[in-house]
């Protein structure tokens, strides 16, 4: 008995990513730090509801660790109905909260989940199942429809809430996990010539006035100051006051002076930048490439192409999030409500990325086990 136990536990040790594990847990309580310093007078409940959601994304790892990923896609259709129904029940009035102007949430008391985060883990590994159970035939015009069925949906249905930003991380998932399964020249070259038809039909017949207005205030902020620029010009003040070493946790100007809104969520970077200086600016970008990287490689070394479009859907989620977001804080993209990972506000959008962080260990941990 206690041999087959020490046997387990080296299994365990030869398989865990430790590095990964490591990173992702030094990124999260990074993050709980910046959101102490960022929050003010309601430091002390976003640290609560942080910390919380840490413990459940650990215990939510553990889980996926006991499940192997193949069960998991092998269960991808009740998966995929679950994913439907949460997100068709969150637009019903009554059911679906709205905030910030899309109704998104689900509110039960003082605890709001956003199903469309959820929903990330679910279409990383259905979409994950479709291109394995496909890739001898990824380029034959049916495969493609298919394919394209099971991103549609879902980016539709956040669309309708409307939620642009999170739209764009799953389009971007489903590109580049088609693009790694080798989808063919022909239906790239189709794809972005899609885009650049359908582009001023979306502007002038789908974008409101207030997403068009939000597009282009990143070309001139300076022209409406005190409105839709007003969110870019004091991020951009607290990224560039923080010069080489900042000013210090808790010593932000932006804090004493509450000129910059959303300092917990959308732009935590911003009072990094403004806080740590530079040096904590880059730390950040290293910590995150960090995980990415690992991610990429696992993917990489997996031992079936199902494990390599996991860690390839989680990658590049945490790619967008993460460019998005950072040039969202510099005026390089315009404001979209898309959270920094690890590091902004907000349960749902850390116990989602917890969650992908357990599927990519969960990859790496059956990569050399041989199951019977």
């Amino acid at each position: 008995m206690r041999r087959r136990t020490n046997g387990k536990v080296r299994m365990f040790l030869k398989n865990m990513d430790f590095w990964l594990a490591v990173l992702t847990l030094a990124a999260a309580l990074f993050g709980i730090v910046m959101i102490s310093s960022a929050g003010g007078e309601s430091a002390v409940r976003y640290v609560i509801v942080q910390s919380a959601a840490l413990v459940m994304g650990i215990v939510g790892i553990s889980a996926l660790m006991v499940l192997d990923y193949e069960y998991l896609s092998g269960i991808s259709l009740y998966l995929t109905i679950i994913g439907v129904v949460m997100l068709v029940l969150v637009l019903i009035p009554g059911i679906g909260n709205v905030e910030n102007g899309a109704r998104s949430w689900f509110k039960l008391g003082p605890v709001s989940l956003q199903p469309a985060e959820i929903v990330k883990i679910i279409f990383i590994i259905v979409f994950a199942k479709q291109l394995s159970d496909n890739e001898r035939q990824i380029n034959d015009f049916r495969t493609v429809l298919k394919l394209l069925a099971y991103g549609i949906v879902p980016i539709l249905l956040i669309l309708v809430q409307p939620d642009f930003g999170t739209a764009s991380v799953f389009i971007f998932m489903f590109i580049a996990m088609i693009f790694v399964a080798g989808i063919g020249r022909r239906y790239i070259i189709g794809g972005v010539a899609s885009v650049a038809v359908l582009s001023p039909l979306v502007w002038f017949f789908v974008l409101q006035d207030y997403q068009k207005q939000r597009l282009l205030t990143v070309l001139n902020p300076e022209a409406d100051p005190s409105g839709a620029g007003y969110h870019i010009i004091q991020s951009k003040l607290a990224v560039g006051s923080g010069r080489v070493f900042g000013a210090g946790l808790f010593k932000g100007s932006s804090q004493l002076n509450n000129a910059l809104p959303e300092r917990h969520t959308d732009f935590i970077y911003s009072v990094i930048c403004e806080e740590l200086g530079i040096i904590g600016a880059v730390l950040v970008i290293a910590l995150i490439c960090a995980i990415i990287l690992r991610c990429i490689y696992i993917g990489m070394n997996a031992r079936n192409s199902l494990g390599t479009y996991i860690c390839t859907g989680v990658a590049a989620m945490l790619i967008f999030q993460t460019f998005e977001n950072i040039g969202m804080c510099i005026g390089l993209f315009p404001v979209t409500g898309i959270t920094l990972p690890f590091f902004s506000y907000g349960g749902s959008s850390l116990l989602t990325t917890l969650l992908a962080i357990g599927l990519v260990l969960n990859v790496k941990y059956r990569s050399r086990m041989i199951n019977f």
